[in-house]
């Protein structure tokens, strides 16, 4: 194992960074959300992200949540994870003081590694596992185990079909969503989960540089007003949409079934796989979205270094 004498500089994630970023993203097999530039950019002053560009042809993380320094999995071939993952290692003890660790970890990182259980503790990270659904199921909503789906869509048609129009959103529609945002959050009051201020945060960066951004949005209007929208990206290696956004108005049955379907139809008509991300662990998210039958999960895991030195 080569020591690197490259000194790794830490910089935050921008809009413009994607042009760094993304060619990195689609080296190696990865299912999670985390497989795709916007999910960093959505979440990245929740986290506190920053990125380097190290020689092992590896983008490096460093994040702080809560005021805990903790690394991920780094973006690079198959071939070169095991000496970019203990780049960081030594990163992390030499230059922190600190032993490594990766909050989130997919699960092919970890077969690859096969890490020495004495000297790093890995653990599933259950309520964090990604959502797998079939991209045909998801658009056509055909069969037994999706029949209630298919009823709640076919309710929503009967009474607003003739009304409601499906818009791909672009720039220019930023204010419709901002003010959709305001009435859907008031929505929610104050004893809310505690990201969810981030997260329209995020939305709104999405929002104010799209035209930099691999984004893929689109809306539901009744009478030309936003009552639902979602926002998605794509990754080329697995065929398959990233879902980072769905928002509905909750009074309108049917509706979260008929931007589901719709935003699937026309801005992911030909993936094989939908990844709709976690539950975040609440009963009722947990619920949501195993009514639409997943196929399959996308597992996450923690990493820890148990000692600082041993690699």
């Amino acid at each position: 194992m080569t020591e690197s004498k490259e000194r790794l500089c830490f910089r935050p994630v921008k809009a413009e960074s994607i042009e760094i970023l993304e060619p990195y993203f689609c080296l190696r097999p990865n299912k999670t959300c985390d497989s795709v530039f916007l999910e960093s950019f959505l979440w990245r002053k929740y986290s506190n992200l920053r990125y380097a560009i190290s020689k092992n042809r590896a983008v490096q993380w460093i994040m702080n949540i809560k005021g805990e320094e903790t690394g991920a999995m780094p973006l690079c071939r198959q071939e070169d994870l095991r000496e970019s993952f203990f780049e960081m290692v030594r990163y992390f003890n030499q230059e922190l003081g600190l032993p490594y660790k990766v909050g989130l970890a997919d699960e092919e990182a970890v077969r690859i590694l096969d890490l020495d259980p004495d000297k790093y503790q890995v653990s599933e990270v259950e309520d964090l596992k990604d959502y797998l659904y079939d991209g045909e199921a998801m658009r056509t909503l055909a069969g037994k185990k999706l029949h209630k789906k298919k009823n709640n869509l076919n309710a929503f048609k009967r009474e607003y079909e003739e009304l409601a129009e499906y818009r791909r959103l672009c720039c220019s529609d930023r204010y419709d969503v901002w003010d959709f945002l305001d009435r859907w959050r008031e929505g929610k009051g104050q004893d809310v989960e505690e990201h969810l201020d981030y997260e329209i945060e995020g939305i709104h960066e999405i929002l104010n540089n799209c035209s930099i951004l691999d984004v893929r949005m689109g809306g539901i209007y009744i009478q030309g007003k936003l009552e639902a929208f979602s926002i998605g990206s794509y990754n080329p290696c697995e065929n398959m949409a990233v879902i980072h956004i769905e928002k509905a108005n909750p009074d309108m049955r049917g509706l979260y079934q008929f931007i589901n379907q719709q935003f699937l139809i026309h801005e992911f008509p030909g993936v094989q796989l939908v990844n709709r991300e976690d539950d975040l662990g609440l009963e009722g998210l947990r619920r949501a979205k195993m009514s639409y039958c997943p196929i399959g999960f996308a597992r996450k895991y923690s990493v820890a270094q148990r000692k600082i030195g041993i690699l």
